[in-house]
């Protein structure tokens, strides 16, 4: 299930590509026309900004925008960025591998190719897909 924390910077990405490029905007107006704590919503905007996403202006018409074009940013960089893995066992898991303690072995486990296919799929739509696609509700 995709945690709010996600959910909500999606969102907040999606807004901001709305608005338009280099154009600050205020975590109260995000936070009031999308529903999201402005306290949870500054801590995700912030994260989103160290991972070289957003930036910020101080002061009178300050606020958070893009730095990069919303058709550039994909679901699964925002998804790793917010979430972690997009697998959902880690021996599946192409960027954080590690092997199951309860498993003898991956030819063996009766998940393992499945969950293999479930990422597979996964990621096809999350690599596939942009924040412009969010915006244009592709």
């Amino acid at each position: 299930m995709l945690s709010k924390k996600t959910k909500y910077g999606l969102k907040a990405l999606a807004y901001l590509a709305k608005k338009g490029a280099n154009q600050p905007v205020l975590i109260s107006e995000i936070s009031q026309q999308e529903r999201i704590s402005k306290k949870f919503l500054e801590a995700i905007l912030l994260q989103l900004k160290k991972n070289g996403f957003l930036g910020s202006k101080m002061g009178k018409g300050g606020g958070y925008y893009l730095l990069r074009d919303p058709e550039t940013i994909t679901i699964a960089s925002v998804y790793r960025v917010l979430e972690g893995p997009i697998a959902m066992l880690p021996c599946v898991s192409i960027n954080y591998y590690e092997k199951c303690d309860d498993c003898i072995s991956e030819e063996e486990c009766v998940l393992h190719k499945m969950m293999l296919e479930v990422r597979d799929n996964t990621l096809q739509v999350y690599e596939n897909k942009t924040i412009m696609d969010l915006v244009l509700k592709k």
